[in-house]
């Protein structure tokens, strides 16, 4: 099982940064495909960004591509998700998750392809 508990949302002003961390706990950590999903009110889980089980590749959604950037820190058992040039349409719970094997693909961008969740941190970005 794993655990993930995301934070480093906030408020900020269109064009802002923010970084988000989510952390987590289980075996072999380095070996889960990891994923960003958002979710504003009223609305359905939106895909963000995705990170392979292996390696350090990424893939973004489109409505994010060029501005948002996911990472990993296997030492620190840690995904990122670094935002920049925040829009007023990014505000929305933001959401870590994580997938076990086995792997079909690279990436995974439905929610549920997902196994384990985190409990979301708010992003506000104000115009």
């Amino acid at each position: 099982q794993v655990q993930l508990v995301e934070s480093g949302g906030g408020l900020v002003q269109a064009g802002g940064s923010l970084r988000l961390s989510c952390a987590a706990s289980g075996r072999t950590f380095s070996r889960y495909a990891m994923g960003w999903f958002r979710q504003a009110p009223g609305k359905e889980r939106e895909f963000v960004a995705a990170l392979s089980y292996s390696g350090d590749s990424t893939y973004n959604a489109d409505s994010v591509r060029g501005r948002f950037t996911s990472s990993r820190d296997n030492a620190k058992n840690t995904v990122y998700l670094q935002m920049h040039s925040l829009k007023p349409e990014d505000t929305a719970v933001y959401y870590c998750a994580a997938r076990g094997g086995p792997y079909y693909h690279t990436y995974y961008t439905r929610p549920n392809e997902y196994d384990y969740w985190g409990q979301g941190t708010q992003v506000t970005v104000s115009s």
